[in-house]
């Protein structure tokens, strides 16, 4: 449990410019191009989900298999997750060093194998995120729109947020909801909205 205030952040296209699992993504697609072929369907995820056009109950009916597919896909996925973070370490936008606490929380819908690393390197020690089996390729937590909340209370119990940042109130509303003070990340530019 966590006691106090604190600032929360978005991951995506608020801390890091741009979505970090379709970068991935297209990463680990440019080493093994038998991954194309799913390329189509993820595309078509990621635009539903930025869109605000997909509920998590649909992303784990229509999208959960093919992300158990292509987890189960990737081979040496530590090694390349390492490899990927030291490639795109320059996405992490400069506006986080300026604002950020030691008891900051990063809250995404970005999955474990791709955040706790990310998350070591930035020293980022409070980490809220989608989790993977890493056996089995099955999502264990998707922690996308309400299940933000879900996922912040599990690990932190009914904690106060003070600052909020996020690039997109539409899909971050129930967290927004919550905080006492709510900033739009666009770029480095950071506007408050309450």
């Amino acid at each position: 449990m966590y006691n106090g205030n604190m600032n929360v952040y978005d991951f995506d296209d608020t801390i890091y410019d741009g979505e970090s699992a379709l970068d991935f993504f297209i990463s680990y697609m440019k080493e093994n191009p038998s991954m194309l072929r799913y390329m189509p369907k993820v595309l078509f995820a990621m635009l539903k989900y930025k869109l605000g056009k997909i509920t998590t109950e649909q992303m784990m009916r229509d999208y959960a298999p093919l992300i158990k597919k292509i987890f189960c896909e990737c081979e040496n996925r530590e090694d390349f997750v390492s490899r990927f973070w030291d490639g795109h370490m320059h996405k992490i936008k400069g506006f986080y060093d300026r604002t950020r606490r030691e008891d900051d929380i990063i809250l995404t819908a970005s999955p474990d194998i791709t955040m706790n690393e990310i998350a070591k390197r930035l020293g980022i020690k409070n980490l809220v995120c989608s989790k993977i089996d890493n056996e089995t390729g099955e999502i264990t937590r998707l922690c996308m729109r309400q299940n933000k909340i879900t996922s912040l209370l599990e690990d932190f119990g009914d904690v106060e947020i003070d600052d909020f940042y996020t690039d997109s109130i539409k899909n971050d509303k129930f967290i927004a909801d919550k905080a006492k003070h709510v900033y739009i990340v666009k770029g480095e530019k950071i506007t408050k909205i309450r």
